[in-house]
């Protein structure tokens, strides 16, 4: 008994073609490879001949106006080693069967611009272009191990699960893209480790419900403005700019023990503006080259913890201008020694320094990178350490911003400031100003004991003389002990008391500012 019409193949189809008409009908994979690594390899020029070919025209029949599956079989294009030839265009199709492609050379661009699946998996296929903008998926999208020639487009497309693009290989567009992704929502994890771009990687105003990995990838557009350019990201989870592993090892650790491992490399800057991350930002063992006005532009971002820590400093900009931190986790090595960091307005909570980071270097580092005086940094400084209970360092901080600050006053502001740094340092040791107290009241005491007697004010009535409380009433303001109006000095020991009036009356102001400052810390 001859099969109904509408569950044969088309009779102009070619052998190839019919196989995989069966195999469509049985949800089975059509495997035309050789099992020969070079000869199966799609990227290579290798001559794949008729036997290996299969028209475009055909999986689209299958795909948007397939058979029926076999009974208890579920239809499916599984597609190995296979060369498509003719454009496959399912623009603003609807896709119900699985698609799985691994191993495959496309002659044309892929066209899947407002088309719908429910999984789409390329796997080590070779594709001129992927122009995808507004596609959708209930289940995975999946590109990995794929070359791309000239671009991928997935701008406002919507990913179901998870978005898989490791060891993805693409090169620019003809306006300078490697991937536009602009506005792309993928309802749980991006996986684009160890990929190699050329051009620029547009995610601008995405949104990724998991998080965001680029493990090990390699960035390459330093003649254009960025090589990531991922402004108004918002990613649920975690970011990753940092190494991934290329080579298994063993043990459970993150990246396991004896694994051989690659840096991510940005060659072109890196703009993550405006953007939220739920969990961190790790930027971890990672490499930034960039030249001109190329910046790793970190402006505005909020995430409960920014982890830079880097084996050497980008050789550009590093901007933090406005950014919003919990946690600030750095080393010593991820900064320049000197401009290159922005750090206007920029806030943390805390901070937690990988690695040796001396407080006098980061003092020295802050100064170094902030080539005009402002307050902030200090003071944010200053507060996370608080955060941490590391009180003292935290004085230290403000003692250096008072100092700092001294350099921008008049000539009477700056005396003021260096009377204020030797006798209490700003307010921030006021043990010194007990110190130079028990000093000036030891100095006049002698000096008093050493001379006659003073008379009296009042001849009716005078307490006895003591020279050690007559020199601690003068030098104690708003404080009467009975002594320093009870005698009349003259000569040179009218001009002691005064001294030690005025000296007096400067260590209460110092104390008085630096106490104030304290007060309004708290």
């Amino acid at each position: 008994m001859t099969e109904p019409p509408d569950i044969t193949p088309p009779q102009d189809w070619t052998a190839v073609e019919h196989g995989l008409w069966e195999a469509f009908r049985l949800g089975e994979v059509y495997d035309l490879r050789t099992g020969i690594p070079e000869r199966d390899d799609p990227a290579t020029d290798r001559y794949w001949g008729p036997d290996r070919t299969v028209r475009a025209e055909a999986i689209a029949k299958l795909l948007l106006d397939g058979p029926p599956a076999v009974s208890g079989r579920v239809s499916a294009v599984k597609l190995s080693g296979a060369q498509v030839s003719g454009q496959l265009n399912l623009s603003g199709g609807h896709v119900t069967p699985y698609v799985e492609m691994h191993d495959c050379r496309f002659d044309q661009q892929l066209l899947l611009p407002e088309c719908s699946f429910t999984t789409l998996r390329l796997v080590h296929c070779a594709i001129p272009r992927l122009e995808a903008a507004r596609l959708s998926t209930t289940g995975d999208l999946q590109l990995a191990q794929c070359t791309v020639e000239g671009g991928i487009r997935l701008t406002d497309a919507h990913i179901g699960t998870d978005l898989l693009i490791n060891q993805l290989i693409v090169r620019r567009d003809r306006h300078g893209r490697a991937l536009a992704a602009d506005g792309l929502n993928v309802a749980q994890d991006v996986e684009a480790e160890l990929i190699e771009a050329t051009g620029e990687v547009s995610l601008r105003s995405a949104r990724i419900g998991g998080r965001l990995s680029l493990r090990g990838s390699m960035l390459h557009n330093p003649d254009g403005r960025y090589a990531l350019n991922a402004a108004r990201v918002t990613v649920e989870h975690t970011l990753y700019l940092s190494s991934g592993w290329v080579a298994a090892g063993s043990g459970d650790g993150t990246p396991p023990a004896g694994a051989r491992t690659k840096r991510f490399t940005a060659e072109g800057g890196v703009r993550l503006d405006d953007g939220r991350f739920g969990n961190a930002v790790i930027i971890d063992r990672a490499r930034f080259r960039l030249t001109g006005q190329q910046q790793l532009s970190l402006r505005r971002i909020q995430t409960p913890e920014l982890r830079l820590t880097l084996d050497e400093p980008p050789t550009g900009l590093i901007s933090l201008v406005g950014a919003r931190v919990g946690n600030l986790t750095d080393s010593r090595r991820s900064w320049p020694e000197s401009g290159g960091v922005d750090l206007a307005n920029f806030t943390y909570a805390s901070l937690t320094p990988e690695g040796p980071f001396p407080l006098s270097e980061r003092i020295a580092w802050l100064a170094a990178v902030t080539p005009e005086y402002g307050p902030e940094p200090y003071e944010h400084l200053a507060a996370a350490l608080r955060t941490g209970g590391e009180d003292s360092d935290a004085r230290e901080v403000l003692l250096a911003k008072q100092r700092r600050r001294r350099g921008t006053l008049p000539p009477a502001g700056q005396a003021w400031g260096y009377l204020q740094d030797v006798t209490v340092g700003y307010g921030y040791r006021p043990g010194r100003a007990a110190v130079w107290m028990a000093v000036l009241w030891a100095l006049g005491a002698v000096f008093f004991a050493t001379r006659p007697q003073p008379p009296p004010t009042d001849q009716g009535a005078w307490p006895h003389w003591n020279p050690a409380l007559f020199a601690l009433d003068l030098l104690l303001p708003l404080v009467d002990l009975g002594q320093g109006g009870a005698w009349r000095l003259s000569g040179f020991a009218q001009w002691v008391a005064a001294a030690l009036m005025m000296l007096g009356w400067i260590l209460a102001t110092t104390v008085a500012a630096g106490a104030s400052r304290l007060l309004r810390r708290g």
